[in-house]
């Protein structure tokens, strides 16, 4: 029979759901070159690649052409409001400050919101699903829209980091050449002064062979295969961006590779990243600390690295096997809901703040009244 993905005998409440064939899926993306690659273009990227094996999915971009690829204004041209085709496909937006004018472009459209990071400020029309990259976002998304469709489907690390990480037990791995010849590895793109100006040198100071990474590497897999402890604090670009780290791959490709990782917390890295057992908190109070217990991890790696079993069920959870999965238990959902929404069923809407204090101010009125008085000024 067919696999239960949620562990009971019984197929999911989506899939018992979705009556009809999946609507086709669009990535709404500016562009997919230049200075527009980044972590959420290649998350947007390798979603489309891996739902086009299991249902028509192309990439389409909006602030540029580009060949071979279709332009968002000449869709919306050839396929009108009104039309049966602006109705046939499911439009998913990702793109941060500009989500509020794709929503409008879209209006009339079935359309989905993969939230990566959180913070924009603004909100989001009734009936509009979200498909959130960690649990800190579906946090902010299960309070800001709460009667709006939530999902949770996070972001996968790419096979390469699966297959070749050197990690205890993982006997497909290669060791990087040479060995682990790095003590410590720094990314520099998203470090935070402290950890730049303050801990790099104490390290050094104390005889570590430190590397901070800068630009384009060749073979990730094979520097962090390279290094024993690697370090990660994006708490104080974020903080300084005004929105939420989305997902925090980066401290998961360490893992992979056998690093002790040393990290911030903040936002998603919080969602698997506890300290003292997958990873370590960096910036634990004192510079003195930092160094005790980055020096230590460095002597003795096998003390600070996190049980291989927790280990990999956390790298499970994040295959694209599994982010795939997600992603159709997701879609079915959101292609009934849409379905009801064609058939006439309105969407629920949240309260908005004002009328929300306004209740809470009428109970507290209520409760400091005489018994009856609120109703008899009814």
């Amino acid at each position: 029979g067919r696999r239960c993905l949620s562990g009971s005998g019984a197929a999911p409440e989506s899939s018992r759901l979705a009556a009809q064939p999946l609507r086709p899926i669009r990535f709404l993306v500016p562009g997919t070159s230049g200075r527009l690659r980044g972590g959420g273009l290649l998350v947007e990227l390798q979603t489309a690649r891996l739902l086009l094996q299991q249902l028509p999915t192309e990439v389409v971009t909006y602030r540029r052409r580009e060949e071979g690829r279709p332009f968002l204004a000449d869709l919306l041209r050839a396929e009108p409001l009104g039309s049966p085709a602006a109705r046939r496909v499911l439009w998913i937006v990702s793109w941060g400050f500009e989500v509020p004018r794709q929503l409008r472009a879209l209006r009339g459209r079935p359309v989905a919101y993969h939230a990566h990071s959180s913070g924009y400020g603004f909100g989001l029309p009734a009936g509009v699903p979200v498909l959130a990259a960690s649990r800190n976002t579906l946090g902010y998304w299960g309070q800001w829209a709460s009667r709006n469709p939530l999902f949770l489907v996070p972001n996968a690390l790419e096979p390469m980091w699966h297959q070749r990480g050197d990690r205890p037990g993982n006997l497909g791995a290669g060791a990087a050449p040479g060995g682990r010849s790095i003590d410590v590895l720094v990314q520099r793109r998203k470090s935070s002064a402290y950890l730049l100006e303050q801990l790099v040198p104490a390290l050094r100071a104390r005889g570590l062979a430190v590397t901070v990474q800068d630009g384009w590497v060749e073979d990730l897999v094979d520097l962090f295969n390279g290094a024993t402890v690697v370090l990660y604090d994006s708490a104080d670009h974020w903080r300084a961006s005004g929105v939420s780290e989305g997902f925090g791959l980066p401290p998961l490709e360490a893992l992979a590779c056998g690093c002790v990782v040393f990290s911030s917390l903040n936002h998603a890295l919080a969602d698997n990243l506890d300290p003292g057992g997958l990873a370590h908190q960096i910036g634990a109070g004192t510079l003195a600390a930092d160094l005790e217990r980055i020096a230590a991890a460095v002597a003795d790696p096998g003390a600070w690295l996190p049980p291989a079993r927790q280990l990999e069920h956390l790298l499970e959870e994040h295959g694209e096997a599994r982010l795939r999965q997600r992603w159709r238990q997701a879609l079915e959902a959101i292609n009934a809901h849409f379905d009801r929404l064609d058939a006439g069923e309105p969407p629920l809407r949240a309260p908005s703040l004002a009328a929300l204090r306004w209740r809470r101010w009428r109970q507290r009125l209520a409760r400091l009244l005489p018994a009856g008085t609120a109703r008899r000024g009814a």
